[in-house]
């Protein structure tokens, strides 16, 4: 019996590993990439805890290196995505009861195993399988996701104690159950944290899984399980399945004990699900949540005022980092024309600088993007910069996929503030800059609104705090996560809760109280300490 409210360690923002040179963190994470590159692994199914082969197979290679095998994982048919929420469902009713606590611990146990000793290896697998330098996988795969487990037993524990008022003789109190069913994680290539929230997030409130990893994310995705399972999570809690993103939604949505998506991805795809819930509604035991966080066109605005070495600094790493492929990536500047050309100088120097490669040399500031699709996507859009009569190349520009899908960070300048690559969101690393006249920064201010159909992330850089709280009240509906004096990527758990409205998601703001709330269900019990045994009131009296 717990006769005892405990209260979990303090969450604190894990500390980011620097991996200077001749530190223990470069020697060893180095020594794990090396080993792993030679292995040839095989990724299973995960049902009910059991590793399940299903007979057919994909492969996974790197994408700075994309003639090398990494391994395979198994893809999942029809009936394994039933036997997985079959799974989920007969693991809810004792995960459900299991007490906080018990919950808790395990993914605090989680939280401390990727701290130590699975640091090394699940940044090496996402330096592999997503091209990610180690410091952004350091700053994703191992802190943000030890943030996420951390911060979201203490946001949990701030969600329990919140309870209504109690008249006299009366005792009210909320409990917060999970929900009815079973929920479907979505998750996506470009952050391995996003992979394990989406489904350590619902699961910490009660709730059971199943959870679908992107194809591109499978490599880490097993580290993951490893290290969820190591930690004492019970059979069937999350379920890992790999295989055709169709037939697996289609199986998912047509269960009636369906009852929430947690989703990060393509906001086309997000639709349609939507979409498939709606015409599905009257299948359900219940309203599903639908939890999404999506696309991004993602912008920079200086003022006139703004310090030049701030904003290209806040170009080169908010547009290139991982090259671009993060839904808040800088893909759209404007930039006053009394700057522009000091601003684009520095960009320009600072990108001749950068090398490019595969992320097992740290000094590569960027690598491969992620497949060849995305590949061929960028190649397109760049040469059709290169026809434009509206567009100059200011930097980059070309591609090379012989050995990896290698995209060169490339900076477009155009004259139509509307040409396609300032609205089509292209996820990787190309920026397009429109030059506007200082006396037009408040229409450039409607113009960055009115541009795009998301609105995720953007920045304002000014010394000017007149035009820092103008920006901030003309683009109030542009940007979730809003930056002043900053590039518009880096979101901290704890911090910066991050979500975008519009067409980039449903703003339910991971890394909060607020995304955890979606996977609750409270109810209200009132009890009367002293309960009535007459019907008449006094009002009845003569």
């Amino acid at each position: 019996m717990l006769n005892s409210f405990p209260k979990s360690p303090k969450a604190v923002n894990e500390p980011i590993k620097s991996f200077a040179p001749g530190s223990p963190e470069r020697a060893e994470v180095l020594t794990t990439y090396k080993n792993l590159y030679k292995q040839t692994v095989h990724v299973p199914l995960t049902i009910n805890g059991e590793k399940v082969e299903s007979g057919n197979t994909a492969e996974m290679h790197p994408p700075h290196d994309h003639q090398h095998l990494l391994g395979t994982y198994s893809l999942a048919e029809k009936k394994h995505i039933n036997q997985a929420i079959e799974s989920a469902l007969n693991a809810r009713k004792a995960w459900s009861q299991l007490s906080f606590e018990q919950r808790a611990t395990i993914f605090l146990k989680a939280a401390d195993l990727l701290a130590g000793p699975y640091r090394a290896k699940i940044n090496a697998t996402t330096m592999l399988a997503q091209s990610k330098t180690i410091h952004q996988a350091e700053i994703d795969a191992a802190c943000e996701f030890i943030d996420f487990l951390r911060f979201n037993v203490q946001f949990a524990e701030e969600i329990y104690a919140e309870q209504p008022n109690s008249g006299d003789g009366i005792w009210n109190r909320l409990s917060y159950r999970p929900l009815e069913g079973f929920v479907y994680a979505v998750s996506p290539f470009n952050f391995t944290a996003i992979a394990g929230n989406l489904s350590a997030a619902p699961a910490l409130m009660g709730n059971t899984i199943v959870w679908k990893p992107s194809d591109h994310q499978v490599y880490s995705a097993q580290v993951i399980m490893e290290v969820f399972e190591e930690a004492g999570l019970p059979a069937g809690v999350i379920n890992m399945v790999m295989g055709d993103p169709a037939m697996i939604t289609e199986t998912v949505l047509a269960s009636p004990d369906f009852a929430g998506i947690h989703f990060t991805g393509s906001t086309f795809i997000f639709k349609n699900i939507w979409q498939k819930i709606g015409e599905n509604i009257h299948n359900y035991k219940t309203y599903p949540r639908i939890v999404g966080e999506t696309g991004g066109k993602d912008f920079i605005v200086a003022h006139p005022s703004a310090n030049v070495s701030e904003v290209a600094t806040g170009i080169v790493r908010g547009a290139f980092e991982f090259q671009g492929q993060k839904c808040s990536a800088a893909s759209r500047v404007y930039l006053p024309k009394s700057s522009a050309k000091a601003i684009l100088d520095e960009v320009v120097k600072s990108l001749e600088e950068i090398t490019m490669g595969s992320p097992e040399d740290f000094g590569n500031f960027v690598t491969a993007v992620i497949h060849q699709g995305s590949f061929d996507r960028l190649k397109e859009a760049i040469e059709e910069a290169k026809k434009s009569s509206e567009v100059t190349i200011l930097h980059g520009g070309k591609c090379d996929n012989s050995k990896g899908y290698f995209v060169e960070p490339t900076v477009l300048v155009t004259t139509n503030p509307h040409y396609d690559t300032m609205e089509r969101e292209l996820f990787g690393p190309v920026v397009t800059v429109y030059i506007y006249e200082d006396a037009n920064y408040t229409a450039t201010l409607e113009l960055v609104d009115q541009t795009s159909a998301y609105a995720l992330t953007g920045a304002i850089f000014s010394k000017d705090r007149y035009a820092a709280e103008e920006a901030l009240i003309a683009l109030e509906n542009s940007a979730g996560n809003f930056y002043i004096n900053d590039k518009p990527t880096g979101a901290v758990v704890g911090q910066q809760p991050f979500g975008g409205a519009r067409a980039s998601g449903t703003n339910d703001k991971a890394g909060s109280k607020l995304n955890l709330l979606r996977w609750v269900s409270p109810r209200l019990i009132k009890e009367p300490l002293l309960t009535p045994k007459n019907y008449r009131y006094p009002f009845l009296g003569e």
